[in-house]
Parts: C-alpha cells; structure tokens; sequence
C-alpha cells in the first residue's frame, strides 16, 4: 500500500529587506517550486509616471485606488496559490503569503471587506517562515521605499496576522542565505 503525501506549501515572510528574495532565489537553485513576491510589478506601475524622489513609504501611498491596488496584490497572490494546488512536489515555498496584504493594510490603517479575510481563511499553508528585521543588511531600493522602524512596525503586523490565521511564524536567525536555508529545511526534516 503506497502513502500519499500532502504538498506542504510554505511561506516565507518578513517585512522589506530582510532576505526573502535572497532565500528564493537560493531554494530555487536547489530546485523547489517558488512562488515569487508580486508586488514589484505593481510599484513600478503604480509609480511609473510619479515623482518618488521625496517617497519616504511605500508606493502604496501613490496608488490611485490603494483598495483596487490590494485587491489585484491579494487576487495576484491567490492565483499562485491555486496554482500551487495543481503542483504535486512535497515542498512549494512562497515570498510572501496572502496574510501579508492584510498586514500592510492593517500598518497603513486600511480598512477591508470580508472578502479580503475569506481569501487569506481559505489558504491553508503549512508552515510560516518569518525573517525578523535587520538593521545591517537594510536598504532601499528602487521599489522598495520604507524606513527601517516602518519595516520593523511591519514585522509585528505580519506576525499578528498569520498567528489570526492559525499560522504563527517561526522566527528565522540572522545568518547567511546557507545557514538560514539550512534552519528552514532542517525545520522542515529536510
């Protein structure tokens, strides 16, 4: 009798600049399935024909309708995770999860209808891979335009939401991309 195993789907959070897309990238190379952060494509449209040289937060700020801007980040961010239905790996990570649209709007004092909180309930990820804030490896870049005590701000948002969801984050040591992989996998009995 064979056993079938259940795809764990597993995110990997944290606020702006803390390495996710360095860890991706990297479980990438080692040839899990991974769902990239989506939000870049949109800052760049949303501030495409926009002054941000005095931008001190994020783009969201610009949006012309930041719930029409969130609601195409959550629906963008529920596509990949149907996808990932379809997917029959044992492991698929994401940069970044459906409960992070929450937190930025709960950090920017948006409010949301329950369809934004039905989506993110109907989501069931197995593990929640939180990277804390890091001073020293902070910076801003082109789409990327929060300080660092807002990205610290953000980390706590982010850790209330996925904890309302059932999913309370593990936190990830600071380290290099090898030893924090190697904290994720060996977490996961990889």
């Amino acid at each position: 009798m064979s056993t079938l195993l259940k795809t764990k789907r597993i995110v990997i959070t944290g606020g702006p600049a803390t390495g996710k897309t360095s860890l991706i990238d990297f479980l990438n190379t080692l040839d899990y399935p991974c769902f990239p952060e989506i939000i870049r494509e949109f800052t760049i449209e949303e501030t495409e024909d926009k002054d941000t040289s005095d931008l001190q937060s994020n783009p969201i700020v610009f949006a012309d309708d930041s719930l029409s801007f969130n609601q195409r980040l959550i629906d963008g961010r529920d596509k990949q995770y149907q996808e990932s239905l379809a997917l029959k790996n044992d492991f698929i990570f994401f940069d970044r999860g459906l409960p992070d649209v929450l937190a930025y709007m709960d950090f920017f004092g948006q409010t949301y209808e329950s369809n934004f909180t039905d989506i993110c309930q109907r989501a069931s990820y197995d593990r929640v891979f939180i990277l804390p804030p890091w001073k020293e490896i902070f910076e801003g870049d082109g789409e990327r335009y929060e300080t660092f005590d807002e990205a610290s701000l953000l980390h706590n948002h982010l850790v209330e939401r996925y904890t309302f969801f059932g999913n309370p984050p593990i936190e990830v040591p600071k380290g290099s991309v090898k030893e924090r992989i190697e904290f994720i996998l060996k977490t996961l009995d990889l």
